[in-house]
């Protein structure tokens, strides 16, 4: 059984013995006895932490002092698509981020329009299969905020995140959670990483902060967020891109 504790001791320890070796998600997915070691018993993890924590359980912050001096990114480190690049180059105001699916009052929201919106800093450890960690601070819009603002369906159980960067064949990124994490009070739609914008390796204009969860999770380069009521007819039916690609655990709580 993998409890949080072990999973937390197990990215220590890559971290310190083979840091040195892992170019990335990519070549750990493929990594079976990686994989059977990081993820096994979701289940049964799952229920453990929810059912041992608070469901509004927050996950450590620090104070800005305590910043890693360098926050690296994780999984892709620029969509390179000429759309992309079309949006960077113009200060993303062309940009939109969607809402819809089982929601009452599907949203198109401008980057000006979630800016205006109540913000939240948190800061915070960022957990990565890689084997590495670091903390920044992080502030953006909650995301239970949006959510409201959308109306969102008493039908809805997972919120799919719909991503830009492309992942090879026109499959773009993708992601999901469940409503417990939606509605945790520190997950979050961020903006801005360490008192500046996101810059594009950590997921410009806006990525998901879901700060219980380990860190392919958080989606970066979002375009739009889906409201569904189960995950079948997501892609493969896993819930998430590493999911379905490479037998990732859904549920990477931490």
């Amino acid at each position: 059984m993998t409890s949080p504790l072990s999973r937390r001791a197990l990215l220590s320890g890559l971290t310190v013995g083979a840091a040195g070796m892992l170019a990335g998600c990519d070549r750990l997915g493929r990594d079976e006895d990686f994989r059977k070691a990081l993820f096994s018993a979701e289940n049964m993890h799952k229920w453990l932490q929810r059912s041992l924590q608070d469901r509004d359980a927050l996950a450590r912050e620090f104070r800005p002092d305590q910043r890693s001096p360098f926050f690296r990114g994780n999984g892709t480190l620029n969509p390179g698509t000429p759309a992309y690049a079309a949006l960077w180059r113009n200060g993303f105001v062309d940009w939109r981020l969607r809402v819809d699916g089982l929601v009452g009052r599907p949203l198109s929201l401008s980057l000006a329009q979630l800016q205006a919106m109540p913000q939240r800093v948190q800061t915070t450890r960022h957990d990565c299969v890689e084997g590495w960690s670091a903390i920044g601070t992080w502030r953006g819009v909650p995301l239970a905020t949006v959510l409201d603002a959308a109306a969102l369906s008493t039908r809805a159980r997972y919120l799919v995140f719909h991503c830009m960067d492309d992942m090879g064949g026109g499959v773009d990124y993708y992601e999901s959670i469940d409503l417990v994490d939606a509605f945790h009070p520190q997950t979050i739609l961020a903006l801005a990483l360490n008192d500046a914008l996101l810059p594009v390796r950590n997921g410009a204009p806006l990525r998901l902060r879901v700060e219980r969860q380990l860190g392919y999770k958080h989606a970066k380069y979002l375009s739009r967020i889906e409201a569904v009521a189960d995950l079948s007819a997501v892609r493969g039916g896993h819930g998430g891109f590493w999911e379905d690609v490479a037998g990732y655990d859904w549920y990477a709580g931490i």
